[in-house]
C-alpha cells in the first residue's frame, strides 16, 4: 500500500498494480457478484468514456452493485490491492471523467435506482445514486412537486451530485450545490458515512456534503442523495425572441439580470447553433439568428408581469416579437430542441466531430467573454456554436474538428484552453458545470494557484492510496 506524503506540495501518485494483483481483484469480484461482474470487452468499452471526446480508457471489470454494502465491499477490496475505482452513472459526462486511465474497477450504479423516501410536507426526498432526474420527476409529479435541476441529459442524480451539475433552471433554482441536503458516501477505505441532515441549515462541523458535491468521484462514491424539491408553479410560460446581433442578445440578458427579473430559464443560442437546431430538431417559425429561449414560473399575474418587463428589455435591444409555448406539449418540444443542441451540433457538419467546453463569468463580463471566445475559435479556422445558461453567466462553446486531422484537433483543444483562460482573466471560472475531469487540469491550476496544493492535501488525507478516479479533477503535480 502507498502512504500519503506530509509535504503539502508533494505530487499525487498512482502506481498501477501488477497484472497479477489486478487479476486477483477481478477474479474475487467475479466469484462474489457472478454475472453482475462483467469482463466482456463490449461492456468495458461502453464504460470507458462519456459523451465528450471518445478517448477510451478501459476498466478491467465492470461491477453492478445493488446496495451501499456491496459498493463498500468492492471499494475495500480495491483499496487493499491499490486498484483504481471509477464510479459510473449514465455516462453523460463531457470532460473525460469516466476514462479508466489506470484500468481498475468500474462501479456502475444504475441498479441502485430506488426512490427511498419522499417527504411532501418538507419538500425533500432521498434517492439512490442511480435514479435519473426524469425518473424522479415522473415518480413525484402526482404530489405537485418537482426537482428542477436540468442539465439536459437524463443524467443520474449521483453523477449530477458528483459533478456539481446545473443546467437550464439554475438561474432561478440554483445548482446541485444548493439542492443537495445530504449524502451517503462510501469512503476510499470502504466505510459508509452520511453527511448533512434534512434540516435546511446547519452549523455542525465541517460541511462534508459540499466537499463531496463536485468531487467527481475522487474522494468517495456517492450512493444516496437527500434532495430539495419544489412546488410546481401555477403557470409556466415559455417564449422565444430573436436578434440580428449576438451581442445585443447578450446585453439584453445582462440588463434582465441586473434588473432582477426572476427568470426560471434564459438560454442563448447563437446563429450557427440555431441553424444546426433548426435542421436537427425541425424547428419551425424561427430563423438562424441569435435567439433567447425563456421560461417564466409563478402565478398567472406574476408571470404576466415578468413577460411584460422582459418584452420591454428585449425590444430595447432589438429583439423580435415573442413566440410563446404555453401548452405542456409545446414547451416540451421547445426545450427538447434546446436540450438536443449538443447532438444538433455534433451532426451539423458531416464527417466532423465536436466537443463542448464551458465557462462562467460575472454577468457584467458575459458579452466580452462571448465575443472573445468567438474570436478565439475564428482564429483557429474552425466552426463553433455557442449555447448557454446565460442568466448566470455560463455558456458553452461547441468546437468542431476533423477527427482524422491531428492538427485540427490540436487547434480545437488549444482554442478551448484559451477560452478557459479568457474567462479566468475576467474573474470567472474554467468550468461552470461540466467539471474538470482530465481536460481542464491545467486550467484549474491557473484558476486556483496555491489553493490546488490544499486540494491535493485533502485528496491525500481522504484517499491515501489515490484509488478513487486517479488522474482526474486534481492535478497530480
Amino acid at each position: 500500500m502507498q502512504h500519503p506524503s506530509t509535504d503539502t506540495k508533494a505530487p499525487l501518485r498512482f502506481q498501477r498494480p501488477t497484472a497479477e494483483a489486478t487479476a486477483a481483484v477481478v477474479d474475487a469480484l467475479c466469484r462474489r457478484f457472478g454475472d453482475r461482474a462483467v469482463v466482456a470487452h463490449a461492456v468495458r468499452e461502453h464504460h470507458s468514456h462519456g459523451e465528450g471526446l471518445q478517448d477510451a480508457g478501459l476498466p478491467d471489470v465492470v461491477v453492478f452493485p445493488e446496495s451501499n454494502e456491496e459498493v463498500a465491499s468492492i471499494v475495500r477490496l480495491c483499496n487493499e490491492a491499490a486498484v483504481a475505482v471509477i464510479a459510473y452513472g449514465t455516462g453523460t459526462s463531457l470532460e473525460g471523467h469516466l476514462k479508466a486511465i489506470y484500468g481498475g474497477v468500474c462501479i456502475d450504479l444504475t441498479r441502485m435506482n430506488r426512490i427511498l423516501e419522499i417527504q411532501t410536507d418538507d419538500l425533500d426526498c432521498r434517492v439512490q445514486a442511480g435514479v435519473t432526474r426524469e425518473q424522479l420527476n415522473l415518480e413525484i409529479r402526482h404530489t405537485g412537486l418537482f426537482f428542477p435541476i436540468d442539465p439536459g441529459a437524463n443524467a443520474s442524480l449521483g453523477g449530477m451530485s458528483a459533478t456539481r451539475a446545473s443546467g437550464t433552471n439554475a438561474v432561478r433554482y440554483g445548482t446541485m450545490r444548493e439542492n443537495v441536503l445530504g449524502l451517503t458516501v462510501v469512503t476510499p477505505d470502504g466505510r459508509i458515512i452520511k453527511t448533512g441532515t434534512r434540516a435546511r441549515k446547519s452549523s455542525a462541523g465541517y460541511d462534508l456534503t459540499r466537499l463531496y458535491v463536485g468531487s467527481e468521484g475522487t474522494l468517495g462514491i456517492i450512493t444516496e442523495i437527500q434532495l430539495r424539491l419544489y412546488g410546481i408553479p401555477e403557470r409556466i410560460s415559455a417564449a422565444v425572441t430573436q436578434f440580428d446581433d449576438l451581442h445585443a442578445a447578450v446585453r439584453a440578458v445582462i440588463s434582465a439580470m441586473q434588473l432582477g427579473v426572476p427568470m426560471a430559464r434564459i438560454e442563448l443560442l447563437d446563429e450557427t447553433q440555431m441553424d444546426a437546431s433548426i435542421k436537427y430538431s425541425k424547428l419551425e417559425g424561427v430563423d438562424a439568428k441569435p435567439t433567447l429561449f425563456m421560461e417564466f414560473h409563478g402565478t398567472d399575474a406574476y408571470v404576466s408581469e415578468q413577460i411584460a418587463l422582459m418584452k420591454t428589455i428585449t425590444s430595447e435591444h432589438g429583439g423580435s416579437d415573442y413566440r410563446f409555448a404555453d401548452r405542456p406539449e409545446d414547451r416540451t418540444r421547445l426545450w427538447k430542441a434546446r436540450h438536443d443542441a449538443y447532438w444538433a451540433g455534433m451532426n451539423y457538419l458531416p464527417g466532423k466531430q465536436a466537443f463542448s467546453t464551458d465557462t462562467c463569468v460575472p454577468i457584467s463580463r458575459l458579452a466580452d467573454c462571448v465575443r472573445e471566445a468567438k474570436a478565439e475559435v475564428a482564429r483557429s479556422g474552425l466552426v463553433c456554436m455557442i449555447v448557454g445558461h446565460v442568466g448566470d453567466g455560463n455558456f458553452h462553446v461547441l468546437i468542431t474538428f476533423d477527427p482524422n486531422d491531428a492538427g485540427e484537433r490540436a487547434r480545437a483543444e488549444t482554442a478551448a484552453d484559451r477560452i478557459a483562460h479568457i474567462a479566468i482573466a475576467m474573474g470567472g471560472t474554467c468550468t461552470g458545470e461540466h467539471g474538470i475531469g482530465v481536460h481542464k487540469l491545467e486550467a484549474l491550476k491557473s484558476e486556483h494557484g496555491e489553493a490546488v496544493d490544499v486540494m491535493r492535501s485533502i485528496k491525500r488525507a481522504l484517499d491515501p492510496n489515490n484509488i478513487m478516479n486517479p488522474g482526474k479533477t486534481i492535478p497530480m503535480t
